[in-house]
């Protein structure tokens, strides 16, 4: 059998190299994947098949919206073994990056990342068809196009009409989390989870309590390229609560 050029010899993983895409992706613009008609039509067997065989009743209780190349959700799998969790992202050869690297994770790792899985998916249209009411326990928005122009700022990821969609399906106590290196950027999507009734900030103490949010940066490449260069980040992380 010949050798796959597309990954690393030793390791069985995916090479970045040859799923490179542009950083992101307009998201209001129509792609064509197959969508879920809701939630009960999400089909588990195929992202989680080994979970599914022993529990058939899990969900999925973290997103990672936007998720890149997989570096959280990597991250969080052996921290949070108990948990299912998808990462959802738009750009195809990114999302097929994601798919094989797992994949290749699951084989060189025989009974862990199990509880990870990827779709390639358009999350400002199309939350509400993988996730029921009060379903996730943390959502991840993490350096999401910045889409600087003002006649653009409808196609942040972060919006108050976004928020509402995001607080059906977060479990009240559930966390949504932030980052970005563009000041202004961290600055909206503060300010639009402070306006919105559903949202509270963590304190500086649970912040810190908190092994995710080191994370944030540390496991994603876009945070070790920032972290690399010196740069700054703007973070907003805030809780789901009851309706007033």
């Amino acid at each position: 059998m010949g050798e796959n050029p597309t990954h690393n010899k030793k390791t069985g993983l995916p090479r970045k190299r040859f799923y490179r895409a542009r950083a992101h992706s307009n998201p209001l613009s129509d792609s064509h994947f197959p969508i879920p008609i809701s939630p009960e039509e999400v089909d588990y067997s195929l992202h989680y098949p080994e979970v599914v065989r022993v529990d058939p009743s899990k969900r999925i209780e973290f997103a990672d919206v936007g998720c890149g190349f997989g570096g959280l959700l990597i991250a969080l799998a052996p921290l949070f073994p108990d948990n299912l969790m998808i990462g959802m992202e738009l750009r195809d050869k990114v999302t097929e990056y994601v798919k094989e690297r797992i994949l290749g994770l699951r084989t060189t790792n025989p009974g862990q990342y199990q509880n990870i899985s990827v779709v390639r998916t358009n999350s400002m249209k199309y939350i509400p068809n993988y996730f029921g009411k009060g379903q996730l326990k943390k959502m991840f928005f993490l350096f999401p196009d910045p889409h600087f122009k003002e006649k653009n700022h409808r196609r942040r990821v972060i919006s108050p009409f976004l928020l509402d969609e995001y607080a059906y399906v977060l479990a009240v106590g559930g966390i949504i989390y932030t980052i970005t290196d563009v000041e202004e950027l961290g600055e909206w999507m503060k300010s639009c989870l402070e306006e919105h009734p559903m949202f509270e900030a963590l304190t500086t103490e649970e912040l810190e309590a908190d092994q995710v949010v080191k994370l944030l940066t540390a496991a994603t490449e876009e945070g070790q390229k920032v972290a690399r260069n010196g740069g700054q980040t703007f973070r907003a992380v805030f809780r789901r609560i009851a309706a007033h």
